[in-house]
């Protein structure tokens, strides 16, 4: 018979495997809690801070803005690429990544778009001044997009930098204010990880057996999704072949029973997992633990969708709205922004879910963790403009 984990057994399980069981206190290692989760996505939008910097303060709260910086750009303790979106990874990955760049640099050469690119500037170009100048930025550039310009354009020596990033040519060499910078991957990547060598199978199943260590368990799907760096074939492969994942019966939250695989440990880890802190946690909409938006339901009951591209008269909720965790249950969304020049942090929407009584102490662990928020923002005020629990 399949070992079964009852929903409160998994949602405990995925919460300890993502770093948001413990309270978010003590001596801060990056480096070790990014390596944890994986990977931490990018995201351009300032709402309150970045959603790399939430995410990672959301575990250790001691962590400030510029430390990422730091270890990209002068430690080079992670790189940048794309998993599901573009994301910093830890740097010793690199040689497990090297399938990445060759399938997403044959990719998007294939575009129309990037062929029509390159005739306007040359890859090798581009190169050469890398080369020659140091690391530079799209800015550094000049050639533009021709005819109407749409939404997602790009000028071709974007595209060119980009496809050549993707290829694992180039590099970021750092960000300064958020602006990439390229340099060639032999002035980013230590040697050692740049010249180490590992075939497909072995790859694949590197990224398979990660993937499914962070998720604690999971379905093909779930796994394959994790990095995005296999595909569905791979991963059901993959699958098929290894002999030591566990299979296990998972409990969705409606009480229904699914099948999923487990790392060879998880008895261990059953065994050992515990209660998540009652601290409550404003979550950022990139969170690794409500990014996969099938795993949140199944696990959580709760519906949740990003709606910064949604236009707003078709918004059921708001532009950023960050669910609020307590324990091991989603108990709400509020849609807050930070007002820097004028030293604010501002409450412009608050949701409670359905059946969640928001009592005294309740509402002193939500203004609490608004308060640590706007402390890592720099801020001191506060200011509701809707109504309170």
């Amino acid at each position: 018979m399949a070992l079964q984990i009852t929903n409160r057994r998994a949602r405990w399980l995925w919460l300890q495997a993502q770093g948001l069981s413990e309270t978010p206190t003590g001596p801060l290692d990056l480096p070790e809690m990014i390596r944890r989760l994986g990977f931490v996505q990018l995201d351009t939008i300032q709402n309150v801070t970045r959603a790399h910097h939430h995410i990672l303060w959301s575990r250790n709260q001691n962590y400030r803005e510029p430390m990422l910086d730091r270890l990209l750009g002068e430690d080079r303790a992670v790189f940048e690429h794309f998993t599901h979106d573009a994301s910093v990874l830890p740097m010793e990955f690199y040689p497990m990544w090297r399938r990445q760049f060759r399938r997403l640099g044959e990719k998007v050469a294939g575009h129309t778009s990037f062929r029509k690119a390159v005739a306007q500037i040359g890859a090798q170009e581009i190169k050469d001044r890398i080369d020659q100048e140091g690391p530079l930025s799209t800015q550094d550039f000049d050639t533009k997009v021709e005819g109407t310009k749409q939404m997602w354009d790009r000028p071709p020596h974007k595209r060119v930098m980009d496809q050549l990033w993707y290829a694992g040519e180039l590099a970021t060499s750092h960000r300064l204010n958020f602006t990439k910078y390229y340099d060639l991957s032999e002035r980013v990547i230590p040697a050692r990880h740049r010249e180490a060598e590992h075939d497909d199978a072995e790859q694949i199943d590197w990224l398979c057996r990660n993937a499914l260590d962070r998720l604690a368990f999971g379905s093909l799907g779930e796994i394959q999704r994790f990095w995005d760096a296999v595909d569905t074939k791979e991963a059901r492969t993959w699958a098929q072949s290894v002999s030591d994942m566990v299979a296990v019966k998972l409990q969705r939250y409606d009480g229904q029973w699914v099948q999923a695989l487990a790392p060879p440990d998880i008895e261990s880890r059953l065994a050992s997992v515990s209660a998540p802190t009652s601290r409550l946690r404003i979550v950022n909409p990139f969170d690794p633990v409500v990014r996969d938006r099938g795993r949140l339901l199944a696990l959580f009951g709760f519906h949740y969708r990003n709606e910064m591209f949604v236009p707003p008269a078709q918004r059921q909720w708001g532009y950023y709205v960050y669910p609020i965790l307590e324990r091991d249950r989603f108990i709400g969304r509020i849609e807050i922004k930070a007002d820097r020049g004028k030293g604010r942090l501002r409450v412009t929407q608050f949701w409670p879910e359905p059946g969640v009584g928001w009592s005294g102490e309740r509402r002193e662990k939500l203004a609490a963790e608004l308060a640590r928020l706007a402390r890592l923002i720099g801020v001191g005020d506060i200011l509701w403009e809707c109504a309170r629990p």
